[in-house]
């Protein structure tokens, strides 16, 4: 009897494959291109496929998306890519580097942020228009630029930036130091910064809200990794977490 039981444990470790990774075999670095409003969100969806798939390292690109899927067109290794908007997404479709049709993951919206107690007295889109404040927004190449174009467009009003950005979280700074009276970011970017500044909502954002795509790379070195970490954001916890970072569900 005690033969038997023996050889039973040495089949079971047998099936359980000695020496074979945990996390369904997932190992390696994932190289992340993302736009810079998933900053927070996605270092912690990072941390937690890490915990999932130990053996994984999460390293992360982030940028303005124009920037980044004008990086991945010029060959840029990467393993992933995840845009704030369609438009940069299909610049990299085009150039034939996408492994998996991009799925919308996330929606994003902006709100108006302003430094703490709104030293500017800003209180709408109409006093983007006024020469006396100080106002930093995103280059219209980047997608909180090309949808702070149509807000503005819709509210019939010509702002004045005195600075624009190549990246949403380079305006948020602009506000949270204080150097400007007023900008427009994403919502989610106004909750991470916390109480350095102060967000103010407007109807037009509902008009101008942008798709988050990602999409696994062609020529991704870690391509198993890579459709891991599609799938992982893709998921209800995933999910769970740009929920709680102030994300509209896709």
């Amino acid at each position: 009897m005690r033969r038997v039981f023996v050889a039973a444990v040495a089949l079971a470790v047998a099936g359980c494959g000695a020496g074979e990774p945990t996390g369904g075999g997932i190992t390696g670095d994932v190289t992340v291109f993302a736009a810079a409003s998933l900053t927070e969100s996605f270092t912690k969806l990072g941390a937690e496929f890490e915990a999932a798939h130990p053996g994984t390292k999460v390293r992360f690109n982030f940028g303005g998306s124009s920037a980044l899927a004008q990086q991945l067109g010029n060959g840029a290794p990467a393993d992933v890519f995840a845009s704030a908007a369609p438009a940069n997404m299909k610049q990299v479709t085009d150039t034939g580097t996408i492994a998996d049709a991009p799925r919308t993951f996330a929606r994003n919206r902006l709100q108006i942020v302003v430094p703490r107690g709104n030293p500017g007295k800003i209180s709408g889109l109409a006093d983007f228009a006024r020469q006396d404040e100080k106002i930093a927004l995103c280059a219209e190449q980047v997608p909180c630029g090309a949808a702070a174009k149509k807000v503005f467009e819709i509210a019939k009003v010509t702002p004045r930036p005195d600075t624009l950005e190549q990246d949403v979280k380079a305006v948020l700074t602009k506000v949270s130091l204080g150097e400007v009276d007023g900008a427009l970011v994403y919502r989610t970017d106004v909750q991470a910064a916390g109480d350095k500044v102060e967000g103010i909502t407007f109807a037009e954002a509902d008009k101008a809200v942008n798709d988050y795509p990602i999409a696994p790379l062609a020529k991704a070195p870690n391509a198993a990794a890579a459709k891991a970490f599609v799938e992982f954001v893709l998921s209800e916890k995933g999910r769970s977490v740009l929920t709680a970072a102030g994300f509209d569900g896709a």
